[in-house]
C-alpha cells in the first residue's frame, strides 16, 4: 500500500491529513518533528512525506534536506503557515515538489498528494510522450516524426527530469541532484549550459519548450 508520513508539530493537523489521506486508500505515518520522521522514514518504507516547516528538534528546513540527500526522487509536498515568496523559494531549493499555505483545504492537500505520487510512478515509465516526440528510456534516444536522434547522457537524462512533470518548475538544485547526483561537486550552472544545448537541438520543434522561471529555475510546457 501506498505510504505518506505526515510530520507536523500539530497533532490535529496531523489527524486531519491523516483522515483525507486514509479516505484516498493511503496508507499514513506520522511524526511530530524532524528527527522523529527521519527515524520513521529509515524504520519503514515511505512513498510521500508532508513535513511542516515549523517543527520542534528539527525544523521542514532541515528535514527537507536530510530527506533530499537520502532519495533525490522522494516526493515532498511542505506545509507552512506563512506564505512569503522567499520560502517557496528556500523550499524548492531544498528540494521540495509541492508547497502548501496553512490554513489548506484538505481536499486541495489530497488532490496535491495524488498528483506528486503519480508522477513519482511515471518516471518508472519506459518512454515519456512530448506531443509527437517521444523519448524512450531504453534506449536513451529520442524519435521525432519516425526519425530517431541520440542525445548525450546527461541531456537525455536532463530532458527526461523536465518531461516527467509538464509545467513544473524545477531549480537547479534539484535538477544537479536528478541527474548528476547529490555528491556533485561542480558549478550549478552546468545546469544552464545543458538547457541551453537542448534547446539548440529543439529550437525547430513544435511539441515543446523550455522555459526559464526567472529565480527559480527551468519547466517544460508541451504545445497544444
Amino acid at each position: 500500500m501506498t505510504t505518506v508520513l505526515i510530520a507536523d508539530d500539530d497533532a490535529n493537523i496531523r489527524e486531519l491529513v491523516g483522515l483525507f489521506l486514509r479516505n484516498e486508500g493511503l496508507k499514513t505515518l506520522e511524526a511530530a518533528d524532524g528527527r522523529e520522521a527521519l527515524s520513521v522514514y529509515a524504520s519503514e518504507p515511505v512513498d510521500l512525506v508532508v513535513l511542516d516547516i515549523m517543527m520542534p528538534v528539527m525544523d521542514g528546513w532541515a528535514l527537507c534536506k536530510e530527506l533530499r540527500r537520502a532519495d533525490a526522487s522522494l516526493p515532498l509536498l511542505m506545509l507552512t503557515a506563512r506564505g512569503e515568496t522567499w520560502e517557496k523559494v528556500k523550499g524548492f531549493e531544498l528540494g521540495t515538489d509541492d508547497y502548501l499555505t496553512k490554513p489548506f483545504d484538505p481536499l486541495e492537500l489530497a488532490a496535491r498528494v495524488k498528483a506528486l505520487l503519480k508522477r513519482h510512478r511515471n518516471l518508472a515509465a519506459k518512454t515519456i510522450r512530448l506531443g509527437r516526440t517521444v523519448l524512450d528510456r531504453q534506449t536513451y534516444k529520442v524519435l521525432q516524426d519516425e526519425q530517431s536522434l541520440s542525445l548525450p547522457l546527461k541531456e537525455f537524462e536532463l530532458l527526461c527530469k523536465l518531461a516527467d512533470s509538464p509545467g513544473q518548475v524545477f531549480t537547479r538544485e534539484q535538477l544537479i541532484a536528478a541527474v548528476w547526483g547529490m555528491d556533485y561537486a561542480g558549478d550549478n550552472r552546468t545546469v544552464d549550459v545543458h538547457i541551453k544545448r537542448l534547446r539548440e537541438r529543439f529550437v525547430d520543434s513544435g511539441d515543446f519548450r523550455i522555459e526559464t522561471i526567472r529565480g527559480l529555475g527551468y519547466r517544460i510546457e508541451v504545445s497544444r
